[in-house]
């Protein structure tokens, strides 16, 4: 099975070799790890006349894709040699960073998992579909699992199968000595407690960090309402009186809920 291990290798670096050393997919707000559906590639899926710009970009990413479109037909082989060269080494070569080759061992080993889902027929070779599952599994349903998988291995740091707020936190933010927390992780401790955690146990289970970083398709009007009920509730009993919307009155009119207000605007009393 070396020649799979070793197409492995190659992926793992054309997926990462623009980038440097390979870094957890996270950022501020909790949006980093959320796989929100979108297109491989604007072009037309369409091989018959030649065309394989929608194969470059669903397997190089548009922008790495567009770096090859400039190259010229040599260029754009000796680039591909130079990656081969990297995937297989001459005898007697080694990572002369050890760090890196315990990182990028263990990539490897993740990606193989992971080619064993998307491969599935189970004959070892990768179709064009079960390439492009494997290079974005977010967009497939039966790699879900695999997914959510990997991103409990990621946040999971005391490797008990949930994952705790401070570990959510740290995913997003790694404060200085004696520096204070900002306020946008505040804002996001509560949304673990109000959103993430469904459940109210304390922790995300794999359900739950399936629900949160490959979401359901949203009724957006009931998010944006239950966002304005969330936010102008202050006595919380679930329900909004009229000084509450009041009280709260320019993120009513700033909101497509209410039409931008102009649904305040026509004097109802009742709401």
């Amino acid at each position: 099975m070396m020649w799979l291990a070793s197409l492995l290798l190659l992926l793992l670096l054309l997926r990462h070799g623009a980038q440097g050393k390979p870094s957890p997919d996270a950022g501020p707000h909790g949006q980093g790890r959320v796989h929100q559906a979108a297109p491989l590639s604007d072009a037309p899926h369409d091989d018959s006349h030649g065309n394989f710009q929608y194969d470059h970009e669903a397997f190089l990413g548009r922008e790495v894709a567009k770096e090859f479109d400039q190259l010229t037909p040599e260029e754009s082989q000796a680039r591909l040699g130079a990656h081969l060269t990297e995937t297989f080494p001459s005898p007697g070569e080694e990572f002369h960073d050890v760090e890196d080759a315990e990182t990028y061992k263990k990539m490897l080993a993740r990606d193989e998992r992971r080619f064993r889902v998307a491969d599935q027929d189970g004959d070892s070779m990768a179709t064009r579909e079960e390439l492009t599952a494997f290079l974005h599994p977010e967009e497939f349903p039966h790699m879900r699992d695999i997914v959510i998988a990997e991103t409990l291995e990621d946040l999971d740091r005391n490797k008990d199968g949930y994952v705790q707020v401070e570990e959510y936190i740290a995913d997003l933010y790694s404060a200085e000595p004696g520096e204070e927390e900002p306020a946008w992780v505040q804002t996001e401790r509560q949304q673990f407690r109000d959103f993430r955690d469904l459940n109210k146990d304390g922790h995300l289970d794999g359900s739950e960090v399936g629900h949160w970083v490959l979401p359901p398709a949203q009724d957006q009007p009931l998010v944006e309402a239950n966002h304005l009920l969330h936010e102008s509730d202050t006595d919380k009993d679930g329900r909004l009186s009229k000084a509450e919307i009041l009280g709260n009155w320019n993120m009513f009119v700033g909101s497509q809920a209410t039409n931008y207000g102009e649904d305040l605007t026509r004097h109802h009393d009742e709401l």
